[in-house]
Protein backbone atom coordinates (compact mmCIF):
# COMPACT_ATOMS: atom_id res chain seq x y z
CA UNK A 1 0.00 0.00 0.00
CA UNK A 2 0.94 3.41 -1.11
CA UNK A 3 1.02 6.38 1.66
CA UNK A 4 0.10 9.18 0.31
CA UNK A 5 0.89 12.72 1.96
CA UNK A 6 1.37 16.51 1.51
CA UNK A 7 4.86 17.40 0.16
CA UNK A 8 6.61 19.60 2.48
CA UNK A 9 9.10 22.19 2.71
CA UNK A 10 12.06 19.70 3.38
CA UNK A 11 10.96 17.34 0.63
CA UNK A 12 11.72 19.97 -2.46
CA UNK A 13 14.65 17.38 -3.46
CA UNK A 14 12.20 14.68 -4.01
CA UNK A 15 9.49 16.59 -5.08
CA UNK A 16 12.15 18.23 -7.76
CA UNK A 17 13.94 14.75 -9.29
CA UNK A 18 9.96 13.33 -9.84
CA UNK A 19 8.83 16.93 -11.72
CA UNK A 20 12.22 16.11 -13.65
CA UNK A 21 11.48 12.59 -14.08
CA UNK A 22 7.37 13.47 -15.12
CA UNK A 23 8.90 16.18 -17.86
CA UNK A 24 10.97 13.24 -19.53
CA UNK A 25 8.32 11.37 -19.62
CA UNK A 26 7.02 10.79 -23.56
CA UNK A 27 3.59 12.39 -23.47
CA UNK A 28 5.16 15.35 -21.55
CA UNK A 29 4.64 17.73 -24.59
CA UNK A 30 1.01 16.92 -24.33
CA UNK A 31 0.85 16.57 -20.26
CA UNK A 32 2.69 19.77 -18.78
CA UNK A 33 2.71 23.19 -19.55
CA UNK A 34 7.03 22.98 -18.89
CA UNK A 35 9.69 21.45 -20.34
CA UNK A 36 12.69 19.58 -19.43
CA UNK A 37 14.67 22.39 -20.16
CA UNK A 38 13.21 24.92 -18.75
CA UNK A 39 12.50 22.73 -15.32
CA UNK A 40 16.24 21.96 -14.88
CA UNK A 41 17.30 25.45 -15.25
CA UNK A 42 15.03 26.48 -12.56
CA UNK A 43 17.25 27.80 -9.22
CA UNK A 44 17.10 25.53 -6.26
CA UNK A 45 15.14 28.44 -4.58
CA UNK A 46 11.94 28.19 -6.62
CA UNK A 47 11.83 24.24 -5.70
CA UNK A 48 12.16 24.82 -2.15
CA UNK A 49 9.52 28.13 -2.79
CA UNK A 50 6.89 25.49 -4.39
CA UNK A 51 7.29 22.56 -1.33
CA UNK A 52 6.56 25.36 1.58
CA UNK A 53 3.62 26.34 -0.28
CA UNK A 54 2.74 23.07 -0.78
CA UNK A 55 3.07 22.73 3.07
CA UNK A 56 1.03 25.69 3.83
CA UNK A 57 -1.49 24.59 1.62
CA UNK A 58 -3.89 27.99 1.24
CA UNK A 59 -3.30 28.80 -2.48
CA UNK A 60 -1.37 25.57 -3.34
CA UNK A 61 -1.03 21.59 -2.01
CA UNK A 62 1.03 19.05 -3.65
CA UNK A 63 0.27 15.65 -2.90
CA UNK A 64 3.00 12.91 -3.45
CA UNK A 65 2.42 8.59 -2.98
CA UNK A 66 5.39 7.03 -1.56
CA UNK A 67 5.83 3.26 -1.47
CA UNK A 68 6.59 1.39 0.76
CA UNK A 69 10.55 1.39 0.11
CA UNK A 70 9.99 5.44 0.20
CA UNK A 71 10.34 6.03 -3.28
CA UNK A 72 7.85 8.46 -4.74
CA UNK A 73 6.02 7.34 -7.32
CA UNK A 74 3.58 9.72 -8.04
CA UNK A 75 2.43 12.91 -7.39
CA UNK A 76 -0.33 15.49 -8.18
CA UNK A 77 -0.90 19.32 -6.98
CA UNK A 78 -4.19 21.77 -6.81
CA UNK A 79 -4.02 25.29 -7.10
CA UNK A 80 -7.07 27.62 -6.00
CA UNK A 81 -8.73 29.86 -8.70
CA UNK A 82 -10.62 33.02 -7.06
CA UNK A 83 -14.11 33.74 -8.64
CA UNK A 84 -13.92 37.05 -10.61
CA UNK A 85 -10.27 36.21 -12.28
CA UNK A 86 -9.49 34.58 -15.88
CA UNK A 87 -7.50 31.41 -16.11
CA UNK A 88 -4.59 30.98 -18.01
CA UNK A 89 -6.18 29.79 -21.05
CA UNK A 90 -8.57 33.01 -20.70
CA UNK A 91 -11.39 31.41 -19.34
CA UNK A 92 -13.42 33.15 -16.54
CA UNK A 93 -13.91 31.59 -13.50
CA UNK A 94 -17.12 31.93 -11.87
CA UNK A 95 -17.13 30.61 -8.37
CA UNK A 96 -13.83 29.48 -6.09
CA UNK A 97 -12.63 26.44 -7.49
CA UNK A 98 -9.72 24.11 -7.59
CA UNK A 99 -7.76 22.97 -10.25
CA UNK A 100 -5.83 19.36 -10.73
CA UNK A 101 -2.27 20.21 -12.12
CA UNK A 102 1.11 18.37 -12.36
CA UNK A 103 -0.52 14.83 -12.29
CA UNK A 104 2.41 12.52 -12.59
CA UNK A 105 2.47 8.66 -12.00
CA UNK A 106 5.98 6.40 -12.88
CA UNK A 107 4.81 4.40 -15.94
CA UNK A 108 5.42 1.22 -13.94
CA UNK A 109 2.90 2.08 -11.34
CA UNK A 110 0.52 3.55 -13.69
CA UNK A 111 -3.27 1.49 -14.56
CA UNK A 112 -6.25 0.66 -12.36
CA UNK A 113 -5.64 4.07 -10.60
CA UNK A 114 -4.17 2.48 -7.40
CA UNK A 115 -1.70 5.25 -7.19
CA UNK A 116 -3.82 7.94 -9.41
CA UNK A 117 -7.24 7.33 -7.97
CA UNK A 118 -5.80 7.93 -3.96
CA UNK A 119 -3.89 11.14 -5.13
CA UNK A 120 -6.93 13.19 -6.86
CA UNK A 121 -8.86 12.18 -3.51
CA UNK A 122 -6.39 14.29 -1.62
CA UNK A 123 -7.01 16.97 -3.61
CA UNK A 124 -10.47 16.71 -3.62
CA UNK A 125 -10.71 16.65 -0.15
CA UNK A 126 -7.51 19.65 0.15
CA UNK A 127 -10.55 21.73 -1.87
CA UNK A 128 -13.14 21.05 0.06
CA UNK A 129 -10.50 22.02 3.12
CA UNK A 130 -10.24 25.09 1.40
CA UNK A 131 -13.79 26.20 0.31
CA UNK A 132 -13.64 25.70 -3.07
CA UNK A 133 -16.92 24.75 -4.79
CA UNK A 134 -15.98 22.82 -7.78
CA UNK A 135 -12.45 20.57 -9.01
CA UNK A 136 -11.51 20.63 -12.72
CA UNK A 137 -8.52 20.22 -14.60
CA UNK A 138 -7.44 20.31 -18.30
CA UNK A 139 -6.55 17.08 -20.47
CA UNK A 140 -5.06 17.46 -24.03
CA UNK A 141 -7.73 15.73 -26.48
CA UNK A 142 -4.81 13.81 -27.81
CA UNK A 143 -3.87 12.24 -24.19
CA UNK A 144 -6.50 9.13 -24.35
CA UNK A 145 -5.03 7.31 -21.57
CA UNK A 146 -5.22 10.56 -19.10
CA UNK A 147 -8.61 11.18 -20.77
CA UNK A 148 -9.93 7.30 -19.61
CA UNK A 149 -8.28 7.46 -16.60
CA UNK A 150 -9.92 10.77 -15.77
CA UNK A 151 -13.29 9.94 -16.61
CA UNK A 152 -12.94 6.26 -14.68
CA UNK A 153 -11.95 8.10 -11.74
CA UNK A 154 -15.27 10.35 -12.32
CA UNK A 155 -14.39 13.59 -13.56
CA UNK A 156 -16.63 14.55 -17.16
CA UNK A 157 -16.27 16.69 -19.82
CA UNK A 158 -18.33 20.33 -19.21
CA UNK A 159 -18.03 20.77 -23.30
CA UNK A 160 -14.94 23.72 -23.27
CA UNK A 161 -12.10 23.24 -25.29
CA UNK A 162 -9.02 25.43 -25.75
CA UNK A 163 -6.13 25.62 -27.58
CA UNK A 164 -3.27 24.08 -26.15
CA UNK A 165 0.14 26.06 -25.37
CA UNK A 166 1.77 24.94 -28.37
CA UNK A 167 -1.01 26.38 -30.48
CA UNK A 168 -1.49 23.01 -32.51
CA UNK A 169 -4.04 21.17 -30.33
CA UNK A 170 -7.03 21.51 -27.78
CA UNK A 171 -6.63 21.13 -24.18
CA UNK A 172 -10.72 19.52 -22.81
CA UNK A 173 -11.68 20.86 -19.63
CA UNK A 174 -12.83 18.03 -17.09
CA UNK A 175 -15.16 18.48 -13.70
CA UNK A 176 -15.19 16.08 -10.93
CA UNK A 177 -18.52 14.70 -11.38
CA UNK A 178 -19.81 15.05 -7.50
CA UNK A 179 -19.58 16.69 -4.50
CA UNK A 180 -16.23 17.51 -2.67
CA UNK A 181 -16.15 16.55 0.67
CA UNK A 182 -16.93 18.92 3.43
CA UNK A 183 -14.87 18.33 6.09
CA UNK A 184 -11.46 17.36 3.97
CA UNK A 185 -12.40 14.22 4.09
CA UNK A 186 -11.34 11.90 0.74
Amino acid sequence: MNDIRVVAADDWPLAKALRLAALRDPMAHLAFLDTYENAVGRPDVLWKEQAANSEAGVRSRQFAAVAPDGGWIGSVAGIVEEAGAVDHFGLPIEERQAQLVGVYVRPEHRGGGRVLGPLVAAVRGWAAEVGAGRLRLFVHAENGRAVAAYERLGFVATGHRVRDQAGTGEELEYVWDGPLPRGGHA
